[in-house]
């Protein structure tokens, strides 16, 4: 298996969600307990193994310059989705295995060594333990929550609507590994839709588009010791986990 030592940080957007303080800032720079949550990101990659991290920056693009090993763009991050940010890093995706990830997530390191773990060309995490975040996230967690299966380690459905909170066995984190094999498959995917259509794709709807297509996702389980920040209450809810010492980014301080 070859060792996975590079990163991609998909921070091309505002996060309009979080109002005015995403209005002088990209997203992945607002701060969680005094630190912007890209700080959070890079650290649990860098204690991961990762020694050459890139970013895929758009809005207010200039305020990421130094803060990885290499800075990329989405020129076009206003009427494109994930998809197309991920695409932006293509020469990377194809010279050798990449750890992928949101910037807009907190997370242990472990999550990553996990994902690394795995040999499949294309592997994601999904928390175990999903429904007690939403439940304090979400007034319904059914709004948000989305379809999860999988099977021996082997996604069979995601992203769609979850009528049945019980019958969901996860939820997809916004951290994956690709290989040059899975990001050719992820291409040729690609190739195979209109150009309108991949520009509105998020990354689910990527990893739905690959099982209809027969390509197999591994699916890692891991449990909890992450949050996501996409609202003002997301982020007072880290705020208050941080000082409830409950915090995916205590791991230099404590047993986990």
């Amino acid at each position: 298996m070859a060792l996975t030592q590079r990163a991609v940080v998909l921070a091309a957007g505002r996060g309009s969600r979080l109002l005015a303080l995403t209005e002088d800032r990209p997203k992945c720079l607002v701060e969680v307990q005094g630190r912007p949550i890209l700080d959070w990101t890079i650290d649990a990659l860098r204690a991961a193994g990762m020694t050459d991290i890139a970013l895929v920056g758009g809005y207010r693009r200039e305020m990421l310059k130094g803060l990885a090993d290499e800075l990329l763009e989405n020129p076009r991050w206003q009427s494109t989705n994930m998809v197309r940010s991920l695409a932006c890093a293509s020469a990377r995706l194809r010279e050798s295995p990449i750890v992928v990830s949101y910037s807009d997530i907190l997370y242990h390191p472990d999550h990553v060594r996990a994902l690394c773990a795995t040999e499949a060309a294309i592997a994601i995490t999904y928390d175990t333990c999903w429904r007690s975040l939403w439940d304090e996230r979400f007034d319904d967690p059914g709004l948000d929550a989305e379809s999860f299966a999988e099977s021996g380690g082997w996604l069979h459905e995601i992203g769609g609507r979850a009528p049945d909170l019980d019958a969901v066995l996860g939820q997809f984190m916004g951290l994956l590994r690709i290989t040059p094999a899975g990001w050719r498959q992820i291409e040729a995917v690609v190739d195979s839709m209109t150009a309108a259509d991949v520009d509105r794709l998020d990354m689910t709807g990527l990893l739905s588009r690959l099982l209809a297509d027969g390509c197999r996702v591994a699916a890692v389980p891991v449990a909890g010791r992450w949050c996501e920040i996409d609202s003002e209450s997301d982020l007072a809810l880290a705020d208050t986990r941080a000082n409830a010492g409950d915090w995916p980014h205590d791991w230099r301080r404590s047993a986990w």
